[in-house]
């Protein structure tokens, strides 16, 4: 893991809910930030052991908690990154749900991606028992959560936004205001839908290569420092060649996002031919048993053998 340094703020207490792949080391950064946490995980001992690996990360104190209620108790921000929109409700609403469980004026801080709907359903909520909620999906993929460097797109109020945004830069490179709750779920989307295309037309590019006969590392190389340079063509064009997906993003998580940009553009009218195209092809890639490859295994579907 990489030696990230950190900008001085005042010690928070905080929460953390969901610890999978970006919210375990997530959390990690904000407790060598030196602030205390909290977290809670559905599956409890993946939160003890959390609590354990922390401990002596800093001087703040590390805990786990039962539910989201008393993870959120006394915590001066509540974070969460689940899998999905009812993931989000099941550690936000309810009896147990954070909400339930968060003192007035604090902030409770949305790393899901989720629907817009979702995420103006939940600041409403919060808004009606005197609490804030900023939507903030990330980008960077695990990589990015290892290391301090993911890009945070969020929506809420500004003075909310504020106060969060340095404690975010824990474990961001980027953490920007887009507009109102919602905009930051939406902006996820438009990086989604810009990777989709990407990712096909890279697949397509190696695959007439390779079936030319080309030499396709040499090719990339010479072609990446031009106009078809991506971070996609930069990090997964190698891989893409020698045709190893075992990491990154998986398929089934990408499955879910574009299906979220599919039905917002039901809602608003934006015609995405593209997107639904390689969302069918990620269904293809599903039924090859590439649920869990990464996203790049596109090019599987190219390939005659």
């Amino acid at each position: 893991m990489s030696q990230r340094q950190y900008e001085p703020i005042p010690p928070q207490r905080v929460a953390f809910l969901g610890l999978g792949v970006m919210g375990y080391p997530m959390a990690g950064h904000l407790k060598r930030a030196g602030h205390a946490v909290t977290v809670y995980n559905r599956t409890s001992a993946k939160a003890e052991q959390w609590a354990g690996e922390y401990a002596q990360a800093g001087a703040a104190a590390s805990a786990s908690a039962p539910t989201p209620r008393q993870a959120a108790h006394d915590a001066d921000i509540v974070f969460a990154c689940v899998g999905n929109d009812d993931d989000l409700r099941s550690v936000v609403l309810g009896e147990h749900g954070a909400l339930a469980g968060m003192k007035p004026g604090t902030v409770f801080v949305d790393h899901t991606t989720a629907s817009a709907a979702v995420a103006r359903e939940l600041h409403a909520a919060a808004g009606a028992r005197g609490l804030h909620f900023v939507d903030a999906p990330v980008s960077g993929g695990q990589a990015g959560a290892v290391n301090g460097a993911l890009t945070v797109m969020c929506g809420g109020e500004p003075e909310v936004f504020a106060r969060v945004q340095p404690v975010i830069m824990a474990y961001a490179r980027a953490c920007t205001l887009i507009g109102a709750p919602g905009a930051g779920q939406l902006a996820k989307m438009v990086n989604q839908i810009s990777i989709a295309g990407l990712v096909q037309g890279l697949s397509e590019a190696i695959a007439f290569g390779q079936a030319a006969g080309l030499d396709m590392k040499l090719v990339l190389d010479v072609i990446g420092k031009g106009a078809a340079q991506s971070w996609q063509m930069d990090n997964r064009g190698t891989t893409m060649i020698e045709d190893r997906f075992d990491f990154g993003f998986a398929v089934d998580w990408m499955r879910k996002d574009l299906g979220l940009c599919l039905d917002e553009a039901k809602r608003n009218g934006a015609s995405l031919p593209v997107t639904a195209l390689v969302d069918q092809f990620y269904g293809d890639v599903q039924r090859m048993g590439g649920a869990r490859w990464d996203t790049s295994s596109l090019i599987r579907r190219l390939r005659k053998s």
